[in-house]
């Protein structure tokens, strides 16, 4: 096969050619690419200049693997690179990176469209899956195959070998017919502001915070599920769970910080908003150092208004709030009744604490047009 070329909008794909052998050795020093993808590091002009002459001349001649360069249509610059690998069985897998000062502006969404268009026609390969896969944590890569339709299966354990490293991977499907667009939300985690709480998006330096405030004597005694110790490495999964919550529709979870800034003084989420019945349930914890500061207090407060804001206002448009306590936590119940919750019933022996006892849970919940009211 020889190499062609697509044409989107405002998009061209073209193969690699000798002359943008300096190019890709430019753009392969980045960091972000060789820290999600499989290129060698430290990346030099002899790597460029074999992918170009050996690995992509042999993907097109054997009709395994097509390369295709992201250019600008205007002076075919090298923005990225795109692939399609099959080995003939009707499924393929497509990968791709974009340079720096390309990203932002939804040029791999459309590549990747393009690419899949071809692939599944039938003047092409007539394919009838597209698979992609990407270390896990690689969330822009992971917003791309969202934006594009394809459907989470699951992650893989090792699914990848970088650098002499396994990795695990997050595997999804595109099949022919499917329309190339998201079949789910990906909920925002925007900034709330408050006078004494900011509720931002969990960091990967919030760990040590975590660690300290879910290994107090506290938070271990009313959260009976947590693990005790509770280690770093479970801060770091908590933190990137948070970001999964968000990308499968099923939650959005805020840190809580001090205005001026630093490490997270707590955590707080609204749950179970996948249900189609317009509700959710709130959740939190506080670090020792922000307890009786009215943190928990604000902080609920704006996730309620966030919530029942509409959509076209940047909000969640629900309809119902629900919050529990469970027995004898009266800073917990002090904070739900101050955010204007009322109590609908109790849940017996519904919850274990710390130290196996059973408690009962106390609900309450709090509706739209109680906040409007």
């Amino acid at each position: 096969m020889q190499p062609f070329e697509l044409r989107g909008d405002r998009l061209l794909l073209a193969a690699p050619v000798a002359s943008d052998i300096d190019r890709i050795a430019e753009l392969c020093q980045d960091p972000e690419i060789q820290r999600w993808t499989t290129v060698p590091s430290p990346y030099t002009h002899e790597h460029a200049k074999a992918f170009v002459e050996d690995v992509v001349r042999t993907g097109w001649e054997t009709e395994k693997d097509l390369t295709w360069a992201i250019r600008s249509p205007e002076d075919r610059l090298v923005l990225g690179m795109i692939g399609l690998s099959s080995r003939g069985d009707g499924a393929a897998e497509i990968g791709f990176w974009l340079a720096p000062q390309a990203r932002g502006r939804r040029l791999v969404s459309r590549a990747v469209r393009l690419v899949a268009e071809y692939a599944f026609a039938d003047v092409g390969p007539g394919l009838t899956h597209l698979r992609w896969h990407a270390a896990v944590g690689n969330w822009a890569s992971r917003r791309v195959a969202w934006a594009c339709g394809f459907r989470m299966e699951g992650k893989i354990r090792g699914g990848i070998a970088q650098r002499g490293v396994r990795r695990d991977t997050w595997v999804a499907t595109l099949t022919a017919g499917e329309p190339m667009r998201p079949v789910s939300p990906w909920l925002d985690v925007p900034t709330l502001r408050g006078s004494r709480v900011v509720l931002r998006r969990f960091h990967e330096s919030d760990a040590a915070a975590v660690v300290e405030a879910c290994n107090d004597p506290v938070t271990q005694h009313w959260l009976g599920g947590l693990p005790s110790p509770y280690t770093h490495e479970i801060a770091r999964t908590y933190i990137r769970d948070r970001e999964e919550e968000a990308a499968a529709a099923r939650g959005v979870h805020w840190a809580a910080a001090l205005p001026e800034g630093g490490p997270a003084v707590g955590s707080f989420s609204l749950m179970g908003l996948q249900s189609h019945d317009g509700g959710g349930e709130i959740g939190y914890w506080v670090h020792p150092s922000a307890r009786g500061r009215g943190v928990a207090t604000e902080a609920v407060g704006l996730m309620v208004r966030h919530a029942f804001a509409a959509p076209s206002a940047g909000g969640l448009g629900l309809r119902r709030l629900i919050i529990a306590h469970v027995t004898g936590n009266e800073a917990s119940r002090r904070v739900i009744e101050r955010a204007g919750f009322r109590p609908y019933g109790v849940e017996r022996a519904a919850e274990r604490i710390r130290g196996g006892v059973v408690l009962d849970l106390h609900w309450y919940d709090l509706l739209s047009d109680d906040l409007r009211r």
